[in-house]
């Protein structure tokens, strides 16, 4: 689901190339806000409440629905979901509204939730700083799965740019994708935030029945964050690769969970954080 709105818009620059000046349109990667809203049916009534808000960049909006869902532990499998839906409140917030509808027997904590999250495109979930958040989400540790393949791993962080057909217009979207252990690409989104790029990937391998994804490899194109190791441990993941450097508690996480950690994946060189037993 691509989604009703688009990615870019162009503008009109004044682009300057040393001392000339001259006009020309430019490409900006959209950003606008989505609310997400939970609805459930409770002692026979239907409620509705609004979760959280993020800034994003529209399309594939109901992936990032999905996978926030699920890494936050509202939702455990796609089964737990009937039906993701637009609210249009008017024309300003068309398509800005989302509604997840859970299936019947299922109801969020929703002390929980207010306790333990608020979102935006930079920072992502704020307020959940320790390793014991992910284990209130009975997460197991991450079985050994198999090998990965040094040559393999080098050659991830160049196919997930190929991927990324935005940045290609804008230069401004962070990218997440999920690999098979031979490099192979199953899904990869892009976004304004990272968070939601990773969203967005898990979101989508939840609703197409790939999660746990315990053969796939998630790559993102920025830093690896607590947050960010967060989300592939709960989705399964058994390892990741990251463009830029891993957080200490990052690290920490990984090595709690058996995931392989990796940072600096660039110029042909990486560095393996936590996991090196699964590289071959």
């Amino acid at each position: 689901m691509i989604g009703p709105k688009g990615a870019t818009s162009a503008v009109r620059v004044s682009r300057w190339r040393g001392d000339e000046a001259s006009s020309a349109r430019d490409a900006l990667a959209v950003e606008e806000p989505l609310e997400m809203r939970l609805a459930w049916t409770e002692g026979g009534e239907r409620r509705v409440h609004a979760l959280a808000v993020t800034m994003r960049t529209p399309g594939d909006d109901f992936d990032l629905v999905a996978g926030f869902l699920h890494g936050e532990g509202v939702v455990s499998g796609r089964e737990q979901l009937t039906e993701l839906t637009y609210c249009r409140g008017g024309e300003a917030q068309q398509y800005n509204i989302v509604e997840a509808r859970l299936a019947a027997g299922v109801a969020p904590d929703l002390e929980r939730l207010k306790r333990n999250f608020y979102t935006t495109s930079s920072c992502g979930v704020c307020g959940k700083a320790s390793l014991d958040a992910v284990e209130v989400l009975a997460c197991d540790p991450l079985p050994q799965g198999p090998a990965l393949d040094g040559a393999v791993l080098h050659a991830l962080p160049d196919r997930l740019r190929e991927a990324q057909k935005v940045f290609d217009r804008t230069g401004g979207l962070h990218a997440a994708g999920l690999f098979s252990f031979a490099g192979e690409p199953l899904i990869v989104r892009e976004d304004v935030g990272r968070h939601n790029a990773v969203d967005k990937t898990l979101g989508r391998a939840l609703l197409e029945g790939h999660l746990p994804a315990r053969d796939h490899v998630l790559v993102v194109s920025g830093r690896a964050s607590f947050e960010l190791v967060q989300k592939a441990v709960v989705a399964g993941v058994p390892a990741m690769v990251a463009v830029g450097a891993p957080s200490s508690l990052a690290v920490d996480l990984a090595r709690r969970f058996g995931m392989t950690l990796v940072g600096f994946a660039r110029d042909r060189g990486f560095n393996v954080y936590a996991g090196e037993e699964r590289l071959a």
